[in-house]
């Protein structure tokens, strides 16, 4: 099924700006002095990541079937 693989090419794609958001935001509330506030939006962008990662993989499986 090509619509799968292209749906998870699209949130690999998805999963990759999500790892450039983490880094940046984490980088810029350090800056400012607010480890407390970049520890927990790290903590809830990698959730997301996370999650992201998952879908691609159900996806590619489902798409071998």
């Amino acid at each position: 099924m090509d619509s799968l693989d292209s749906i998870a090419d699209e949130i690999a794609n998805l999963e990759s700006r999500v790892s450039d958001v983490i880094f940046d935001a984490v980088r810029s509330q350090l800056r400012s002095d607010g480890a407390a506030e970049a520890k927990e939006l790290e903590r809830r962008l990698a959730k997301v990541r996370r999650s992201l990662l998952k879908a691609e993989v159900l996806l590619r499986a489902s798409s071998g079937d």
